[in-house]
């Protein structure tokens, strides 16, 4: 039987739940188990797929196509589990679930209740994942203690231990210990009241992680463990990192966190090796080099929104020695303001994915800069279409070349809706999604990067490269270096003219990882520090 760890959070939201599961993750597979991870949320969307970048951050899309929360993003750079669309339930698919049923008559004319038909639903969600090959199945509860949306969840896992054996089970609660600068000391009492609630609903904790700006002492943990009845060595100490969050699986091994989940489980695994992750963080603390990457996006103001972009650079830059700078750029900004303005004395260009008009202009302004400056340019799904759509303008002469997404009446729709799509009418779950295979061509920069002539990429987009246009670009200079397998749909261009120029329909940025940068970012980082060394030396 599989065992179960269930993590919550208390006092506030963004303590930093997914990062932390993820690094529980990490260190019960450093210890040979095999694990596979869960997010739980308690909103009514049926996923993440239509809520704004403001509210949520990005939208992480899986293999099978499943758009997830933004913390699966944790647990695969942190893990190695294996996630699918059951590895995040929210509480709309699993009303939506029970609804079907009901209406199916599989309820048999029961009335039909939060207790037990929908903890049942909840139970059996997180029961998906038990398997005879995982030994440990993480499952995190978004929201924290006291929200009314979270109860049907909270009461869900308390009754998970009475079917499965208490000795089964593990709960562990993440909380905050603030400091008052007026008092001058740090206060249990949130700590205290949040797991008293918790302990109200019926969940008593057997590990306590607690968030802290400064070192806790031995006093509050003592005092934290007696009123919150839980172990002296249980009370686990989480100060804030200073330079990486891959910092945390360190923190947590030097608490003892993994022997004691081992211990408190009965798990039999091997002595922990970070070695490896430890290397990784000499890296991040001691660059070579540094470069400065300009991210020109639509939802700059709001950091979670490219997430596993910025994850991305790092890794890219921790391949290569290289402490990655980022200049975040609202492009609506940069429509007013001018590209070389804002741009100059940058080392690379990324311009991320995104939806809608807004800023578009500033997105091809960019473009339209790192292509005639011949600075390094890396473009993902929207990035790749404003690429396409400045070379038609400013090289092919077609200047009112656009998206159909943008001007529908666009005498020259470079990119558009191909005819599978043109009906669709939800927005939900309706776009090109998860893992495609594309087809590099030899001999092109993509090739190169990857090594490979085949390979597997996430999508998450509905317009597409036209291709009616496809012959004039090619004999215009830009090249088609990726395509689906039947060559219908255009996934990599690059210019062959231009020191690194290269623009992908897909999403390389879920399939980086701080151990694996991702082949395509680390050669965008790679040119970017060959221009930086080449502006450094022009200045000399």
């Amino acid at each position: 039987m599989s065992k179960h760890i269930f993590v919550t959070g208390g006092v506030v939201s963004s303590l930093g739940k997914g990062l932390t599961s993820a690094a529980i993750g990490l260190l019960l597979e450093r210890r040979g188990l095999r694990v596979r991870m869960q997010k739980l949320d308690p909103y009514i969307n049926v996923d993440p797929g239509t809520m704004s970048p403001y509210q949520h951050g990005e939208v992480y899309v899986l293999d099978d196509g499943a758009e997830t929360d933004l913390d699966l993003g944790h647990y695969e750079r942190f893990t190695n589990s294996e996630l699918s669309r059951d590895s995040n339930f929210t509480t709309g698919r699993i009303y939506q679930t029970v609804i079907n049923k009901e209406r199916r008559g599989e309820y048999l004319g029961n009335t039909v209740q939060v207790v037990p038909h929908i903890t049942n639903e909840i139970k059996a969600a997180v029961r998906k994942l038990d398997d005879p090959q995982v030994d440990v199945v993480i499952t995190e509860l978004g929201g924290t203690v006291g929200d009314i949306e979270g109860l049907p969840f909270l009461e869900a896992i308390r009754q998970i231990p009475l079917d499965i054996g208490r000795q089964n089970c593990l709960f562990i609660h993440l909380t905050l210990i603030p400091f008052l600068k007026a008092a001058g000391e740090a206060k249990t009492k949130p700590t205290q009241h949040s797991v008293g609630q918790l302990r109200q609903i019926g969940i008593q904790p057997d590990i306590l992680i607690v968030r802290t700006e400064r070192e806790l002492g031995r006093e509050n943990a003592e005092k934290i463990a007696l009123f919150c009845n839980v172990e002296k060595n249980a009370v686990i100490e989480e100060p804030d990192k200073e330079f990486s969050i891959y910092e945390v699986p360190l923190g947590l091994v030097e608490n003892g966190l993994d022997q004691l989940i081992v211990d408190k489980l009965g798990l039999q695994a091997r002595p922990i090796d970070m070695s490896e992750w430890q290397g990784l963080l000499h890296k991040v603390r001691n660059p070579e080099h540094e470069v400065t990457i300009a991210v020109v996006g639509k939802y700059i103001q709001h950091k979670d929104a490219y997430k596993s972009i910025y994850e991305a650079l790092d890794h890219a830059g921790i391949a290569h020695s290289a402490r990655v700078l980022v200049k975040r750029i609202e492009s609506e900004e940069l429509e007013g303001q001018g590209a070389e303005s804002v741009l100059s004395g940058v080392d690379g260009i990324l311009v991320p994915g995104g939806f809608g008009m807004r800023g578009i202009e500033g997105k091809i302004d960019a473009i339209r800069y790192a292509r005639l400056c011949e600075v390094p340019f890396f473009g993902i799904c929207l990035g790749m279409q404003c690429a396409v759509i400045e070379f038609a303008r400013d090289v092919l002469d077609l200047k009112d070349a656009n998206s159909t997404e943008f001007a529908a009446d666009t005498p020259h729709p470079v990119i558009c809706l191909l005819n599978d799509q043109k009906k669709v009418i939800d927005m939900g779950a309706s776009m090109r999604l998860g893992a495609q295979v594309c087809l590099l061509e030899p001999g092109t920069r993509a090739a190169e990067c990857y090594d490979a002539e085949r390979v597997s990429e996430r999508h998450r987009h509905r317009y597409e490269f036209n291709p009616e246009y496809r012959s004039r670009f090619v004999e215009a200079g830009m090249r088609v270096s990726g395509a689906s397998p039947d060559g219908g749909l255009v996934e990599i261009v690059e210019l062959a003219d231009h020191p690194w120029f290269l623009a992908v329909q897909f999403h390389p940025e879920f399939k980086s990882k701080p151990n694996r940068a991702h082949p395509l970012f680390s050669g965008f980082i790679e040119a970017a520090l060959a221009h930086h060394q080449q502006r450094l030396q022009m200045t000399l």
